[in-house]
Formats: structure tokens, sequence, C-alpha cells
């Protein structure tokens, strides 16, 4: 753990020394919340409280894929990943640090969209459901992570950056994060957000700062989403090893 904390520090360091970096992960959430939430639902406790719950969901996507999906795939064509990949400290530690402080990141981008719901909108929610939301968040990382390494370690850092924006908007459109609340989704979008790892997401972070009960087939659909991802962020991880030290 030492070793994975001296890990997560490194990339706490090299992100913050490119500030942008940091704004560009919390600016879109940011938008988005001013744009689509503040002035439909903004005067509306219930409904302003279930669009922040899906605004801190499209946060933590937002951060995890592109932070793992093009920060890993950049990492790989620089001489010191190929390097630390050869120490004897194996994997786990760089991984560990890695995804603390992707998580860190994470927990950062959300503050603007907490700011702005506090501030513009009449959300609300008790103290409990604030640390539930908090410790929701770290639990919906895990299958946005697992993606952002898929793509991060399968694909040159030009093919990452053009994926990871081809998937991004199509899961948060699909999964409802820009429609509100639960009883706003679209005829379509309401077929097919409950296979999606963003619809499961969502509706955990609402069942943490709301009263609703979520779906039983989307939290199915979000742990089958998290083995897959798993799955091909091991192999890919592996293929990569296999490719360039063997």
């Amino acid at each position: 753990m030492p070793l994975a904390l001296v890990h997560a520090r490194y990339q706490l360091l090299e992100t913050v020394r490119i500030p942008v970096a940091v704004f560009g992960s919390a600016f879109f959430p940011a938008a988005a919340m001013l744009f689509f939430v503040v002035p439909f639902t903004g005067e509306d406790p219930a409904a302003a409280t279930y669009a922040t719950a899906a605004m801190v969901t499209f946060a933590v996507m937002s951060a995890n894929i592109f932070q793992y999906g093009i920060g890993v795939a950049e990492d790989r064509d620089k001489p010191w990943d190929p390097y630390t990949r050869t120490l004897p400290a194996g994997p786990a530690a760089r991984l560990t640090g890695r995804i603390l402080a992707g998580l860190a990141l994470t927990y950062v981008s959300m503050i603007p969209v907490v700011v702005i719901a506090a501030v513009a909108t009449e959300a609300s929610v008790s103290p409990v459901q604030f640390l539930l939301g908090a410790g929701a968040v770290a639990v919906i990382s895990v299958p946005f992570t697992l993606l952002g390494l898929s793509i991060g370690y399968s694909l040159p850092s030009k093919a990452a950056i053009v994926v990871a924006q081809l998937v991004f908007f199509p899961l948060a459109v699909g999964g409802g994060l820009l429609t509100g609340g639960p009883d706003t989704t679209p005829g379509f979008i309401k077929t097919i957000a409950p296979y999606l790892p963003t619809r499961g997401a969502v509706e955990v972070m609402w069942a943490a700062t709301t009263d609703l009960r979520p779906n039983p087939v989307s939290l199915v659909m979000l742990g089958v989403w998290v083995v897959v991802l798993a799955t091909v962020a091991g192999w890919a991880y592996r293929r990569d090893e296999g490719r360039r030290f063997t």
C-alpha cells in the first residue's frame, strides 16, 4: 500500500501540473448542469435532486473514461511507463495508485456540480444522503474506470481519444443522464437504458440521495458490465505487456 500511495502521488502531481486536465474533467458536467438542469428543473426540489444526481454520475463517467482511456494510452507512449513495468514490484501497486489518483480527481470534478446545485437550484439532501451519495461515487466509478482502462490498454493514444469520445456521449444519452429524473426519460431511451452501465450507475446514485428504489434489471446489468469490462481490461493489459515485453 505505501508503494501504491507513492504512485498515486506521482499521478496526481503529474495531472495538477497541467491544470487544463483538471479543468476539462469538471467543465462538461458543470456546463450540462447549467444548461440542462438549472433552467428546466432548478425550481422543483425533487426534479432538481434527481437531475443533480444524474449530473454527478455524468461527472464520474466523464472523469474516468477520459482520464484512463486517454491517460493510459498516452502513458504507454512515454519511456517511463515501459520502465516501471519492468520493475520487480509488479503491476498491482502501479494500478492501485492510478485508481486512487483517479478517484481523487473524480471527487474534484464533482465539486462544481454540487456547488451549482446548492446555489442555483432547489435540490436538497439530508446529511446522511449526502454521505451515501459520496460513497456511491466510489462504487459507480468502478465500471467507468474499467472501461477507461480497456480503451487505454487496447489502443494507441490517437485512436483512444476518438474511441473515448465516441463511447462517452451515447452512454450518457442512452442511460438517461441528460433527461433529468427517472420519470422524464423518453420511450426509446427508457427501453434500452436498463442494459447500459450508465443507467445502473445513476440508479445507484438516485437510491443513495432520494427515496427511489432502483430497477433490479439495471443493477444486475451493472454487475454484468463490471465483470465483462474487468475481463476486457485484464486481457488488454496482458496483451499489451506480451506485445511489448516478450
